[in-house]
């Protein structure tokens, strides 16, 4: 089974409600940040559109640093094989595991649900 296009309507909606800066871009802005950035960059969610690698605005906190419940989802996305655009259509989504609403707004909360309903995300 081919797993669904992701619309360019999508990244647009994400690019005005989060951000979706273009990786070189991130990469500049962690390395005025601090001295080594490629511990944090190997953690990024990216996406990838057309010839782009782009890091949806969702994963940061406002100082620059990573969002942490984005980073233990993102990791456990790895784990169960979600490509990195499947994962952020994902946070984007709303989800019946979460009685309706997105992923993306329940990230000061308890992760237990949010990793639960990342566990029977099909996105093929």
């Amino acid at each position: 089974m081919t797993p669904q296009t992701i619309s360019d309507q999508t990244w647009a909606g994400i690019r005005t409600e989060f951000t979706l800066p273009a990786l070189a871009q991130v990469h500049r802005r962690l390395s005025e940040l601090m001295e080594d950035p490629e511990p944090l960059m190997r953690q990024l969610v990216r996406v990838f559109i057309d010839d782009g690698t782009f890091c949806p605005g969702f994963q940061f906190l406002p100082g620059g640093q990573l969002q942490p419940t984005v980073t233990a989802l993102f990791r456990r996305a790895m784990e169960l094989e979600i490509p990195h655009n499947y994962f952020t259509l994902w946070m984007i989504t709303p989800s019946r595991d979460l009685a309706g609403t997105r992923p993306v707004d329940h990230l000061k909360t308890n992760t237990a649900p949010l990793l639960r309903a990342l566990e029977s995300y099909r996105w093929r």
